[in-house]
């Protein structure tokens, strides 16, 4: 193993040109001890991310529940109403009479609570300690898909916020800021006393707890470029295992506040990431913090045990003389949108993420609606976004970006919008293909969030990636109002979710491929991506060129 390493660290006495940071990156490996450490402290907020983004679903479930008329209780279960299961005698009883006429269930509300006979002034609930009962929201059906709605908006200003916060003061810091103060006020919730708290705190969380953001550059800065999709597979499915590990939580951990302490709880170890996570060394250097870089690259190398030659490190063409410590990041952030092809890609980047998000939070909503046991359906839906994972690493491996996100884009629509014309006897065949969709909807949503991280330069690589992320919670936005649809038709929501599909597809054409080019540092490289002349780079080739 020695002589491999030794072997590998050739001195460079005869290199007359400047080597890329990926060069560096080879060299530091891929799955060393550095990298091993900081992929388990990255896995842990991509799993509790997972179920913070969607905890709603569960905890602020919609419950059944009636007016509350002496008539109609009855021992046991107090929602127990009575007539379903009453016999010809009771139901010649006066009191079974008035509790048909002044008790229905919640789908006909607004008949029983202006009845002239008697006005509804206290409520019985199916699940009396649950969210809606607690916070007494019968006959308000429009208070409890707000709280997703909330999420999503706090969640479209909070990238804005972590976006800035990550390309101005590192991931590091805006990764461990917002891990803490997600843990924090998440657990916070869990005492709300009212529902306008819960919801303040909710948008709150959203804003200023989401790490994923800053922790996803982190990732795919530590490692070279070709790595960098085997790394997000992984850590992906981490995520992916998160969210099919909540239906249980909630399932196991019905009272909704428990629910809340049990999932949040865990992310107050973020904190101590203070001490154990290193910062990005891209970052470092797109800041001008060339010694702090080179320092980091040498305890890597020293943890990794190898044997890293410090004329490579001198050699390094990394920092742009445009771009230190001292410029302004709103100005580097306005250099980025000053460039035409810079703006082309931002507007379709845009597009990706509205769709993506829609889709994938729209199909989630929605998996709680279908008959059967909704914790099972829920993760039955999720499990499939781990061959999706895979699929996404081995189809990106072989085929680069452009192509594999137009066909899923393409064929996931087709899917979508055939659904709702399949002859009602052929309900498995409706199930498969919503299944399939999802599979597909997931595929294209690791390619969005890899594809759009490649497309612009370091020093505004977060702020980009988080403005048109932040422009995709529009969808989210949307999603939790996608099943009021159904009351028009039924299969409106997938017809659009297919067309949006189709659409974006149709978009990725005017794209350029970036599997097989460095990570730009520079607008200057950002723009001439997708060019002969910088495709087919080879970290390795560059490393050793010269000697």
């Amino acid at each position: 193993m020695a002589t491999k390493q030794n072997s590998e660290a050739m001195p460079l006495d005869g290199c007359e040109e400047p080597v890329k940071l990926d060069a560096v990156l080879h060299k530091l490996g891929a799955f060393g001890k550095h990298q091993l450490i900081t992929m388990s402290m990255l896995a842990l907020v991509y799993a509790t991310n997972s179920m913070y983004n969607v905890n709603y679903v569960f905890a602020v479930e919609d419950v059944n529940y009636r007016c509350k008329v002496p008539e109609c209780e009855s021992e046991g279960s107090p929602f127990v109403v009575p007539w379903l299961n009453a016999s010809v005698s009771d139901l010649e009883n006066e009191g079974f009479k008035q509790c048909q006429q002044h008790a229905p269930l919640n789908s006909q509300c607004k008949s029983f609570n202006t009845s002239a006979l008697r006005e509804c002034k206290e409520w019985t609930y199916e699940i009396p300690n649950s969210f809606v009962a607690e916070f007494g929201l019968a006959c308000e059906e429009w208070k409890p898909p707000l709280v997703g709605t909330v999420h999503s908006f706090g969640s479209m200003i909070g990238l804005l916020i972590q976006g800035q916060i990550s390309d101005r003061f590192g991931r590091k810091t805006a990764a461990v800021f917002a891990g803490t103060m997600g843990a924090v006020l998440g657990l916070t919730k869990s005492f709300a006393t009212s529902f306008w708290l819960y919801l303040a705190l909710e948008g709150l969380e959203a804003a200023i707890g989401d790490a994923l953001s800053p922790m996803f550059m982190l990732s795919i800065e530590i490692v070279e470029k070709k790595r960098a999709v085997l790394y997000q597979m992984i850590l992906l499915n981490c995520y992916t295992v998160g969210q099919i590990i909540m239906p249980f939580i909630a399932w196991g951990v019905p009272y909704w506040r428990d629910f809340l302490r049990v999932i949040y709880a865990p992310t107050l170890i973020i904190l101590t990431y203070s001490f154990f996570l290193d910062e990005s060394i891209r970052w470092l250097f797109s800041k001008g913090k060339k010694k702090q870089a080179i320092k980091l690259i040498e305890k890597i190398a020293k943890r990794n045990n190898v044997i890293i030659d410090k004329k490579l490190i001198n050699k390094l063409d990394y920092y742009d003389e445009d771009v230190s410590s001292s410029v302004a990041d709103r100005k580097l952030l306005i250099k980025t949108f000053k460039s035409r092809i810079m703006l082309q890609r931002f507007l379709v980047c845009m597009v990706w993420w509205f769709t993506i998000t829609l889709i994938n939070f729209g199909m989630m909503i929605s998996s709680v609606l279908i008959s059967g046991n909704k914790y099972i359906n829920f993760a039955l839906l999720i499990v499939m976004d781990i061959p999706a994972n895979i699929f996404y690493w081995l189809a990106l491996a072989k085929y680069n970006r452009k192509l594999p996100l137009i066909a899923s884009f393409i064929v996931g629509g087709i899917f979508c919008i055939s659904q709702p014309f399949l002859p009602k006897g052929y309900a498995w065949l409706g199930l498969a293909l919503f299944m399939m969709f999802e599979m597909l909807a997931t595929f294209s949503y690791n390619i969005v969030y890899m594809y759009t991280s490649e497309l612009f330069p370091t020093y505004t690589r977060n702020s980009m990636h988080s403005i048109c992320s932040s422009f995709g919670r529009v969808g989210s936005l949307l999603a939790p109002q996608t099943p009021l649809l159904m009351t028009y038709w039924t299969g409106l929501p997938a017809v659009i979710f297919g067309l949006t599909s189709l659409v974006s597809g149709a978009l990725t054409l005017c794209m350029p491929e970036t599997a097989r080019t460095q990570l730009p540092d520079t607008i200057q490289e950002a723009e001439v991506i997708g060019k002969k002349s910088v495709v087919n780079y080879d970290p390795a080739k560059e490393s050793l060129k010269g000697t």
